[in-house]
């Protein structure tokens, strides 16, 4: 079937229209988070007000309706006629425009989160309606908008007092969130982070009574400050948790001038160091969580481990130049916060710092500040590095009496090819995935249980065994890796006791390639280790092509037919139903692939068998399709071509 293609199906955006279209692009998607990103913009801006200098005071307040309210005594945002659009005021622009902002030249802000000047908009174009008011000059102005459009021009008049600031009251659109609610906890979470961010801001939550239900939830009002910091907000979590050193490490710090000779900035840290319990890292560049971490971690992790390193050494404590980041950071409770100009995240969400010279500047600032804390009280900085060094001793003796358990026929105690293990040894309880290219393996590490998933990528399509001479199937390095990490060896040597997984998972793309890659796996495994196949350890991998998202529910379709039949079972006729396609493992969110295909709670797996009754058949089928002659294939083609309904190309 052939459609015509012109001019006239060229769509253009324009506006905010692109953020109504696909909210993903903008935050990451529809879901909880997405919609609680929307309050962390507008309060960002606030907080921005106040690093800035310009704003002591931050109001949030959740209404009875789900609205929230956000006000801060700062500046007030410009109302004056945009010089680039005369027929619009600052404010207009700001809350209309993509990329329209204060903060890209650093005059008005000299470190800010908001740097992609896209949140104001992506919030009105994402709410129901949102009203604006501003004070400035004894002048009140105020506009409201509704889904990213003006709903009321600029209003002017005299303000009853001479405060600046101002106020933002917003509703998340039902027609983009669906049901979605605020949760009261999580925005009062989120106030007290924000408050220990900076030490010169007080933030008055209020919150409407009908809305705090259960025995966690916040108080209805409250007054957040802390005066000092990140230490104050950290020692109120730890509670009375044993620490193997007090008080806790904490300080502030200028950053070493920038490359570009600008100032580099600041940093905070608080640290505590646990007798035992969960460790955690909490990190913020610009007041803004960075929940993956990022460079400015790297910084704190190179400064920790020198430090702790040399002091080792220098004092003469065994095995403390073994010390590596695994054994500091799996025993403290730390939060770390950077102000830097012009920071680079991952995504528009920001949960990543990348910022390079971000490693150096907080490094730099750190290292001196860790001598003269350890040098202050030398006999617990003794204990401490001694602790740590016990925990790399330790380490180290598990990675050996590990490596010695699962060694290969060959004796050798590497790790072959790119292979990530999993901690647990026994081999019943763990399973290996197979995966095509650096990027599914990136993605499928980071979607793994740890303890029980390893991971091993593939370079592309391996070697059909099935029309290679032995010679070229001993020489291939893709299949020794894969020998190797099994450990049961192939063929007459073969050995079921040997094999160092329970399960080995097949996942590939949701494709004709993934598909392609597939059989050739099954057919090695087939042809050099049939009876692991006869011992139910192979399996499928079954990852969806498409996720379709409605307001708050999300469902997975396996293919384009799958697809048709969840539109029509799961969602009511007419509903904007977000349709992502996805391009491969390493394309999909690594939550998608972790909670569709790798999460043994969620997944589906198929497992492949050898049909006793049709072993002959099945030995015939793969020498025809995977084997040396190609007439048997084309016989196969000709055979069955009637019975294909419908080629996709």
């Amino acid at each position: 079937m052939t459609t015509s293609y012109n001019a006239q199906d060229i769509e253009v955006l324009e506006g905010l229209e692109p953020v109504r279209r696909r909210p993903g692009m903008y935050i990451g998607g529809t879901d909880d988070v997405a919609y609680h990103h929307l309050a962390a913009e507008i309060i960002d801006n606030a907080m921005d007000e106040a690093v800035a200098g310009h704003a002591t005071v931050i109001e949030v307040f959740l209404e009875e309706s789900h609205t929230l309210m956000v006000r801060d005594n700062g500046r007030g945002i410009p109302t004056d006629p945009h010089p680039r659009f005369p027929e619009k005021s600052a404010l207009e622009v700001i809350f209309t425009t993509l990329h329209a902002g204060g903060k890209f030249s650093g005059k008005s802000y000299a470190t800010s989160g908001g740097l992609h000047g896209v949140g104001s908009s992506v919030v009105n174009a994402l709410s129901k309606i949102l009203e604006v008011e501003v004070t400035r000059n004894r002048r009140l102005y105020k506009q409201v908008f509704a889904q990213g459009l003006v709903k009321s021009p600029l209003e002017e008049k005299t303000a009853s007092n001479n405060k600046s600031g101002t106020l933002v009251r917003f509703t998340p659109d039902p027609e983009i969130f669906g049901k979605q609610q605020f949760s009261p906890s999580r925005l009062y979470q989120l106030c007290c982070s924000k408050a220990a961010l900076f030490r010169g801001v007080t933030i008055r939550w209020r919150c409407n009574e009908a809305l705090l239900k259960g025995d966690n939830a916040p108080p209805s009002k409250a007054t957040i400050h802390f005066p000092n910091g990140l230490e104050d907000a950290l020692q109120a979590e730890l509670g009375d948790k044993a620490l193997l050193l007090t008080p806790l490490w904490c300080g502030m710090a200028e950053l070493p001038i920038a490359s570009d000779g600008q100032s580099g900035g600041k940093v905070e840290w608080a640290i505590a160091f646990l007798e035992d319990g969960q460790s955690a890292l909490i990190s913020y560049c610009n007041t803004i969580p960075t929940p993956q971490g990022g460079t400015h971690e790297a910084g704190l992790r190179a400064a920790l481990v020198k430090g702790f390193r040399q002091w080792g050494d220098n004092r003469k404590i065994r095995r403390s130049t073994a010390i590596t980041a695994e054994d500091v950071f799996g025993c403290i409770n730390a939060k770390l916060s950077v102000f830097i100009r012009d920071p680079q995240f991952q995504g528009q969400t920001k949960d990543r710092l990348t910022t390079q010279e971000a490693t150096r500047l907080v490094e730099g600032a750190l290292r001196d500040r860790i001598d003269h804390w350890l040098g202050g009280n030398p006999q617990q900085a003794d204990a401490l590095v001694s602790f740590l060094a016990e925990r790399a001793e330790e380490r180290l003796r598990r990675r050996e009496k590990r490596e010695t358990s699962r060694k290969t026929a060959t004796r050798r105690l590497r790790l072959p090819g790119k292979l990530t293990d999993c901690s647990r040894t026994n081999a019943a309880e763990t399973e290996l995935f197979l995966v095509e290219g650096e990027s599914a393996g990136g993605s499928a590490r980071q979607a793994r249980a740890r303890e029980t998933q390893a991971v091993l990528p593939l370079r592309g399509k391996i070697l059909n065994v099935a029309s290679a001479t032995r010679d070229k199937l001993l020489a291939n390095q893709e299949l020794r890796d894969l020998t190797e990490a099994l450990g049961c060896g192939t063929g007459k040597e073969f050995n079921h006791e040997n094999l160092r997984y329970g399960r080995i998972i097949i996942m590939t793309d949701a494709d004709v390639d993934g598909a392609h890659i597939a059989s050739l796996l099954m057919t090695f495994f087939y042809r050099e280790m049939p009876d692991l196949i006869r011992h139910g350890h192979l399996y499928l991998a079954q990852p969806p092509l498409y996720r379709l998202t409605h307001g708050s529910k999300t469902v997975y379709a396996m293919d384009d037919t799958d697809k048709d039949r969840r539109l029509k079972r799961d969602f009511k006729a007419g509903a904007k139903v977000e349709i992502s396609r996805f391009k491969g493992l390493g394309e999909m969110p690594v939550s998608d692939l972790k909670e569709t295909t790798m999460a043994p709670q969620h997944r589906t797996l198929l497992r492949v068998t050898i049909p006793s009754e049709d072993r002959l058949l099945t030995k015939d089928r793969i020498e025809s399709l995977m084997g040396r002659k190609p007439e048997l294939r084309f016989r196969f083609i000709q055979d069955h071509a009637k019975h294909v309904e419908i080629l996709d190309i």
